[in-house]
């Protein structure tokens, strides 16, 4: 698959891509299975880029939307032509699997939000994750995962990694520039997620960049939490962003999707990895993808307020040893955030005091607008039980208690509350 900056893209260029072909037909070509945008240039906030960004309606009949193509076989309508869609770096190249205008339209628009250079799709984020890894390490390798990664993307480091001969260490979230000590000549990848998973560390990215880069390794980042929206990647020393679409970019908990987007210098590898394992994403997740991005600046910044307010009234609350929330000035990790961030998501977690299982089981079935299970990024509030500390082998902060996380949906703020006191009354309760 391949996305192209229309800024950069000529009917000269197109031609010389395509050797003998005619330019009335590359653009041609061009138009029908690379969709450009020509997007404003006076465009200086991101509501009014999440709009425009991936779009061109004159391309589709004046589509607003674009529409969804599904498709394996893509037909050639002579030998220049299929010569010309066998090359992948080539635009409109000739299998549904290197991508459609629907995929493109997305992974420009991604491009366009984090200010990367190209940008491809995966089926989940979890695949963006592990095949980002994959397309950059080989055996022998050294790589640095931080030790609050994302649980699965964890497992696969030690089961998968470990056996094809990669070196996985994990570090401190905490570590910063001190990373340096960890180096070593072989050190390939420094995986990265800010803020951590489940106990919300954040991470001093652009200090670890600068230290990974002085030896020639890349800086891979899980920026879910943020989205392209909050956080900047490619400012901040990142060399690939990867973001489980599934949660904030769909938003409403109907479709699987992973995205990676790289700077100049890694997208050649990222880009050949993901054709060497055959990655691919289905039309139609995209097509929820592109619809639910379009209102992404709109709902997180309800998410952001709710999920402030309620981490709050939280804190207040008896049973509540420490709320994790990055954005709260009493976290460890606040000034960090206040550098590095442009706002908040609605997740967070919340350390309970030292309390039973009766009493833990109360508290959940006591909540009634809070649902119980896995993803979060959707419009519906959920809060999950996390009853066993989460691994951690080279953290300086550890976490016995039972830990809650809470994702903050949608509903008005006060029937939250609400929801959340009454079943606090219940644990107390059974304690």
């Amino acid at each position: 698959m391949s996305s192209i900056n229309s800024s950069s893209t000529s009917s000269s260029a197109i031609s010389n891509d395509l050797g003998d072909l005619s330019i009335a037909t590359a653009v041609e070509l061009a138009d029908l299975f690379a969709p450009q945008t020509v997007e404003p240039t006076h465009i200086q906030h991101v509501d009014t880029q999440l709009i425009h960004a991936g779009r061109e309606p004159s391309l589709y009949g004046g589509m607003v939307n674009t529409p969804v193509f599904r498709g394996s076989t893509i037909m050639a309508d002579n030998l220049d032509d299929w010569e010309a869609g066998r090359q992948t770096d080539n635009p409109m190249a000739k299998y549904g699997r290197f991508g459609t205008p629907t995929t493109r339209s997305f992974e420009q628009a991604i491009t366009t939000l984090e200010g990367g250079d190209h940008a491809l799709v995966f089926p989940s984020g979890l695949s963006a994750c592990t095949h980002s890894i994959m397309a950059f390490v080989q055996v022998g390798d050294h790589i640095l995962i931080t030790d609050s990664a994302y649980g699965p993307t964890r497992t696969f480091a030690e089961r998968v990694l470990r056996r094809m001969g990669v070196d996985v260490e994990f570090f401190d979230p905490l570590i910063g520039g001190e990373i340096r000590h960890l180096m070593r000549p072989n050190t390939r990848v420094v995986f990265v997620e800010s803020p951590g998973s489940w106990t919300f560390e954040v991470q001093d990215i652009p200090a670890i960049a600068e230290e990974a880069h002085k030896v020639g390794a890349y800086v891979l980042m899980d920026n879910t939490w943020a989205t392209p929206l909050y956080f900047k990647p490619f400012e901040h020393g990142v060399d690939v962003s990867i973001h489980a679409a599934t949660k904030y970019i769909v938003g409403h908990s109907d479709a699987l999707l992973g995205v990676a987007s790289a700077n100049q210098r890694s997208w050649p590898i990222l880009k050949q990895g993901a054709h060497d394992f055959g990655q691919t994403a289905g039309p139609d997740d995209i097509y929820l993808a592109l619809r639910g991005m379009r209102s992404m600046a709109v709902r997180l910044r309800q998410h952001w307020d709710s999920g402030m307010q309620l981490a709050e009234y939280l804190a207040t609350q008896p049973l509540v040893e420490r709320v994790l929330h990055p954005a709260l000035p009493s976290d460890p990790g606040h000034q960090l955030w206040k550098r590095d961030f442009l706002g908040a998501s609605g997740l967070f977690t919340i350390e309970l005091k030292p309390i039973g299982r009766p009493a833990f089981a109360s508290f959940f079935e006591s909540l009634q607008l809070f649902g119980i299970g896995l993803s979060w990024g959707g419009y519906e509030s959920l809060a999950l039980p996390i009853d066993k500390p989460p691994t951690r082998v080279a953290s300086s902060k550890t976490y016995q208690n039972p830990l809650v996380r809470i994702h903050v949906g949608l509903e008005n703020i006060d029937d939250l509350k609400y929801d959340m006191g009454r079943a606090f009354k219940c644990m107390a309760a059974a304690c």
